[in-house]
Parts: C-alpha cells; structure tokens; sequence
C-alpha cells in the first residue's frame, strides 16, 4: 500500500472531488493525509485524518469578466496564495514523506514541494479553463500564464525548467470530465479523463425537497458564490422567468440571503445536499461551473448554463456542444429569455438523450475507482 499527500485549493467546489478520491484511496488500503485550510478540511475528512494546515487566508474578489477575471485570478488569488502555502506545503511533503502527491491544479505551492523533495506528484484538474482554454476568448491568456508560472519558480529557490508547465505533471493529470464534453480539444501529456468523482458528503441539515404536486417538473437553480453585484441582479430576472412557468415547474433556488416576492412553487434555501436531490430533477440551471455541470450530467439531467467568467464560458460551450443543454447570457438574457431555455430542456427530449450519453462516457470513465488504479500505478512506479 502506499502513501498520499493531498495538496487542496481553499474553495467549496474544488474540495468535493479531492475528498472523494481520497476515501476510495483510503477504503483501498493506502494511507491519506492533507494539506489545506484545516477549518474547510476537517468537516470533510474527519476527526481522525492527518491535516497538515495551511491556515486560510481571504483575497480581494475579481469581478471583471472575460480577460481581466482570468488575469485577476492569476495576480490577486493564485500567486498570493501559493506564496502564502508555500512553506505549509513543503514541511508537509518534508514530515509525511509521501510515494506521491496529489495537488489541485491551483494549489501550485504542492507542486513546488513535490519538486523541492523530489516527489511524484499527479496534477488534479477541477475546472477548465487551464485545461481547455478557451484561446478565442482568453487572447494572449497562455503567454500571460506562463510568465506567472516563471516566476514562481524563484520564489520556491529553484532552478527554472524551461517548457515545464507547473499547472501539469509530467507524471499525470487527471481530468473530472470526459471527452464527451472536451471533443477534439488537445489534452495534456498523460492526461486520464476520469469523469466527475462523486464521494459521500454532509447533509445538509433541516433541507426536505418538497412533495413533488401532479403535472410539474422538478427543477434547481444554483448559481454558487458570486460577487453581489451579480447575484442581486440576476435574481431579479431569474424569479420572474420561474413566475412564467409556475403552472408546471417546482423549484428550489439556492440563495445565501431570503428573496422576496418569490413566485409560487418556489422553495429558496441557503444550500441544497446535490447531489441527494440530483436523481428527482428534470434540469438544472446554473452558473456553468464545472463541479454543478458534471455532476448534473453524471445524472442524466440537461442544462441551461449562464456563465460569468473563469472557465465558465468554456464549460458552456461544451454542454450546448454536446446537446446536453441551452446557453444564456448571464449578463443580459431576461425572464422570457430564463424562461424559454427552461421550456426548450424540459420538453425537447434530445437534451436529455444527450445528458444521457455524457453520464454514460463518465461512468464508462470510471470516477473514484479509476483515479485509484492511476494513482496507485504512479505511487508503484515512484
């Protein structure tokens, strides 16, 4: 059997899949520890699991779209925190001593320690943006990335290793989707498309979906942790859409604050247990973040995706390529725009027929037990 170190990125949606891998790398006989924010950790991994802190830190939001969002996420989010987990990461790698790490695509401060001691690692890419760039969008995207990755080469004391590209081991990377939604976009070397990994999670207490009434379809809309100026607005055009299908649609509507005037047969609650209520829905509509999508699509269930920046716009792109769902403009689609895309995924059977050949690919991809196999070989090899 051998050991993991598991170098996390301190946000909700990139914690579920790493978590996931590690309790099936645990129930399959290897030893697991972690290296994280232990506040955002330990409710997930338990009492009695090895966290190796890395404190937690809060940065400055980045509300601009397109270019400028991927350029602030990189100056005011990703470099300051690998500086920050740098020292962390490496006296953890140092003290455990690990066959091999495995490290979130944006927690680089793991990478650099795997390299500072000479450790395997595997890369664990929990969006798109990096992996499937999306270049027509994101001009000069990858030319400004790889400056930000040169740099911090010294800030860890090590030699630059021209053509190395931190955000990918050369040893694997693995990828929560499957080529059902990336088509013939170019992966990495040693790329494994895993699909989503799906691991057991906390409830969420006092959340009862409400009885299901005759004639209306069951329908979520989630749109996860988004600057206010955006989210206010797009409740106000999101509720409206639900008050002109309120004959036959129920909805839940995730929102960190109470929504007034909300149309009948809506439920709005703080947070929903996914992917508890996943199996009972007819769509979701959501932010096209890649955790929400796959996961709705490892079930069967279409889309209507509104992307705001990061890899959202890509993640969109994909669904609408696959068939397995309808894009809107976050930024300006209105209640009648909300409501039509609704419509057309519920009654046009061909988005579900296509959500339903993408959970194939993800079951066929293999999940937790495949990221197992992977990593187990990597530690064998080590």
């Amino acid at each position: 059997m051998a050991r993991f170190l598991i170098v996390v990125f301190p946000l909700p949606s990139h914690l579920f899949a790493p978590v996931a891998i590690g309790q099936a790398l645990t129930e399959a006989g290897h030893e697991v520890a972690w290296c994280g924010p232990e506040t955002d950790l330990r409710p997930l991994v338990g009492d009695d699991a090895t966290v190796y802190p890395t404190g937690k830190r809060y940065y400055r939001d980045y509300p601009d779209l397109g270019v400028a969002a991927a350029r602030k996420l990189w100056n005011n989010v990703l470099i300051p925190f690998t500086r920050f987990a740098l020292e962390p990461a490496d006296r953890a790698v140092a003290d455990y001593r690990p066959d091999v790490v495995l490290i979130d695509q944006y927690a680089l401060a793991g990478t650099l320690a795997a390299c500072r001691h000479g450790v395997r690692w595997a890369t664990l890419c929990t969006g798109a943006m990096e992996l499937t760039p999306p270049s027509w969008e994101l001009p000069g995207h990858q030319e400004f990335v790889a400056e930000r990755l040169a740099s911090l080469w010294q800030l860890a004391g090590l030699p630059a290793r021209p053509g190395f590209d931190l955000r990918f081991s050369p040893h694997l990377v693995l990828a929560l989707t499957s080529t059902a939604l990336t088509g013939s976009a170019p992966l990495p070397p040693r790329c494994v498309c895993i699909g989503p990994v799906l691991g057991r999670r906390p409830t969420v207490p006092g959340f009862t979906w409400p009885a299901p009434e005759p004639g209306r379809r069951q329908v979520l809309v989630t749109i996860g942790t988004l600057a206010s100026q955006y989210v206010d607005d797009f409740y106000a055009r999101m509720l409206p859409a639900l008050a002109l299908v309120a004959d036959r649609v129920q909805a839940v509507v995730t929102s960190p604050e109470p929504l007034p005037d909300r149309p009948e047969g809506v439920l709005v609650v703080d947070r929903v247990p996914l992917l508890e209520v996943l199996p009972r829905l007819d769509a979701v509509i959501c932010h096209a973040g890649m955790g929400t999508v796959t996961e709705a699509l490892a079930h069967g269930v279409p889309l209507v995706v509104a992307p705001v920046r990061a890899d959202q716009p890509a993640v969109a792109r994909q669904v609408v390529r696959a068939g397995a769902g309808v894009e809107v403009s976050f930024a300006s689609a209105g209640p009648v725009d909300f409501a039509a895309a609704l419509t057309a995924v519920l009654d046009e059977p061909g988005y579900r027929a296509a959500a339903r050949r993408v959970a194939d690919s993800f079951a066929a991809a293999g999940g937790a037990r495949a990221a197992v196999a992977e990593l187990a070989a990597l530690a064998a090899r080590a």
